[in-house]
């Protein structure tokens, strides 16, 4: 009986030394994950990010410059008198050359409310050519010192193919009402 108890006393032992306090599932130490970080910021000095030569709008609804062009586009609120005075003025072979840096703050705060003006008077994409510049403004395209860039960005009227009026980097009082003043302008040296 002594051989039966010591027995006893080993397996219940064993059995009571199996036992655990924790749960049947066990608990994992809690790790903290590091906040999402959002994607680095841009450096749009860097030449991997300008867009050079001829190029659509439809860039500009591209990374990395999406953020910024669709952001100014929605935020920029147009004078609506302004605007309804420029719907009124012919815009009978109206083309408009927009030379700009994607690295140039003043060219991604422009440019998007330029937009945002010609989509409000109903202005044809494909009557703006965009051009864009590295950060000495220079361009590969053929003929482009005879454009004479100064500063970006720059807006230039062209009726019939002439040159009639420039937007050079700020406008003077607003991109819709500067436009009135060109566009103007030329109606009123037609009538003459």
């Amino acid at each position: 009986m002594k051989s039966t108890s010591i027995f006893l006393i080993v397996m219940l032992s064993g059995f009571y030394s199996c036992k655990t306090t924790r749960p049947v599932t066990e608990m994992k130490p809690v790790t903290v994950q590091p906040a999402v970080q959002p994607s680095p910021r841009v450096n749009y000095m860097e030449a991997s990010t300008w867009i050079l030569g001829y190029f659509r709008i439809s860039r500009l609804f591209q990374e990395p410059h999406s953020a910024w062009y669709v952001k100014g586009l929605d935020e920029y609120s147009c004078n609506t008198g302004v605007i309804d005075t420029l719907r009124g003025i012919s815009k009978d072979g109206l083309t408009i050359k927009i030379v700009m840096g994607t690295w140039c703050p003043d060219s991604r705060r422009e440019v998007p409310r330029f937009m945002r003006v010609m989509k409000e008077i109903n202005f044809p994409e494909e009557k703006i050519i965009l051009i864009g510049v590295d950060n000495v403004k220079l361009s590969p395209i053929d003929n482009y010192d005879a454009l004479g860039i100064e500063r970006v960005p720059t807006f230039i009227f062209y009726k019939n193919n002439i040159e009639t009026g420039r937007i050079i980097e700020n406008p003077s009082t607003s991109l819709e009402q500067d436009m009135v003043n060109i566009l103007s302008r030329n109606e009123n040296n037609k009538n003459e």
